[in-house]
């Protein structure tokens, strides 16, 4: 199975990052983590990215808050899928993150989840691999039975 890399651009980032690393550990995925700043350490990022297919991974998953170039600095160095997990800060609660990642130029696509949703990045990156990875498709089918189940049962507890 390819492996899932994720990079946070600061160790603040981690608590977030941690649910996303639950996630696919959840899914039996590997993932390695890594912090590397698209402004403060960019040979390293981009040498990552760079080789991130040939060293095996699937999809990159970039976590930054404030300026967010992380995303897309990866991205400009891969074909390989990333998905930007804007991280809130102190500063604009985390919108100045969401537009940095999102508005990505023509050409280097950049896909995006919520401020702090570390989770959904992980589900994202599973969908990606499951396409051709029957197991991890029943994985995450089963997930999402169990969940609807979930609801179902608060309803019928709520309706007693």
């Amino acid at each position: 199975m390819k492996k899932v890399g994720i990079i946070m651009g600061s160790a603040s980032d981690l608590p977030i990052v941690q649910k996303a690393i639950d996630t696919l550990d959840a899914l039996g995925i590997p993932n390695e983590t890594h912090i590397y700043s698209a402004h403060r350490t960019p040979d390293e990022a981009a040498d990552f990215a760079a080789n991130a297919k040939k060293n095996g991974f699937g999809v990159i998953i970039a976590a930054a808050g404030m300026a967010a170039h992380l995303a897309g600095a990866l991205a400009a160095r891969t074909t390989l899928p990333v998905i930007g997990i804007p991280c809130k800060s102190s500063v604009l609660d985390g919108m100045d993150a969401l537009l940095s990642t999102v508005q990505m130029p023509s050409g280097i696509p950049v896909a995006t989840v919520a401020i702090n949703g570390a989770t959904n990045a992980a589900l994202l990156s599973a969908e990606i691999l499951a396409v051709s990875d029957e197991e991890l498709a029943k994985k995450l089918s089963d997930k999402r039975h169990a969940e609807a189940q979930a609801v179902l049962e608060k309803d019928a507890e709520l309706n007693k």
